[in-house]
C-alpha cells in the first residue's frame, strides 16, 4: 500500500508536540509500506519548522536537527511524487467546493494523494473529512 503523508504528520513526528510518540509509532508501524510525499511537503515542512522556530516553538537546534532528521528519512524511506500541472488542476476543483473548507496547500496535498493513488495519512481533519468527501482514502494516525 502507497501512503502519502503530508506535512501535519512529519511536523510531528520530528519536532516536540503532545502526540509526537503516539504519531512516531504509528509512523514506524508502518515503515514497511510505500512512503511518499510531495515536492510540496518539502517546502512546506520548512516552513513549518520556520513558524516554530519564529514562535518560539522550538529552538534553533532543535529546528536544525528536525530537518536533518527528516532529510535523512526522505533520503533513506520516502520517495517524493513531483507537483505537476494536473495536481494544480485537482487541487482547484477540491478547493471549489467552498463547505469544504480547505486551504490551498490542503488541496493540493489531496489532489496528489488522489492523482497517485496513495492513502493521505494526515492529523488534518478538515482535510482528512475532505478525503473521505471525495473518495479518497485516508487515514489518520
Amino acid at each position: 500500500m502507497m501512503l502519502y503523508l503530508d506535512t501535519s504528520i512529519l511536523v510531528t513526528v520530528f519536532t516536540p508536540e503532545p502526540e509526537t510518540p503516539k504519531v512516531q509509532n504509528w509512523l514506524e508501524a508502518r515503515m514497511a509500506e510505500h512512503l511518499v510525499i510531495s515536492d510540496w511537503v518539502i517546502t512546506e515542512f520548512s516552513a513549518a519548522l520556520s513558524l516554530k522556530l519564529r514562535t518560539g516553538q522550538v529552538s534553533g537546534d532543535q529546528r536544525a536537527r528536525a530537518l536533518n532528521l527528516f532529510n535523512r528519512a526522505v533520503a533513506d524511506n520516502i520517495s517524493i511524487a513531483p507537483v505537476v500541472q494536473k495536481h494544480f488542476t485537482l487541487a482547484t476543483r477540491f478547493a471549489n467546493q467552498a463547505s469544504s473548507g480547505l486551504r490551498a496547500g490542503d488541496a493540493l496535498h489531496l489532489a496528489i494523494a488522489a492523482d497517485i493513488g496513495a492513502v493521505l495519512c494526515t492529523r488534518d481533519r478538515r482535510l482528512l473529512e475532505a478525503a473521505i468527501a471525495q473518495a479518497v482514502p485516508a487515514l489518520a494516525p
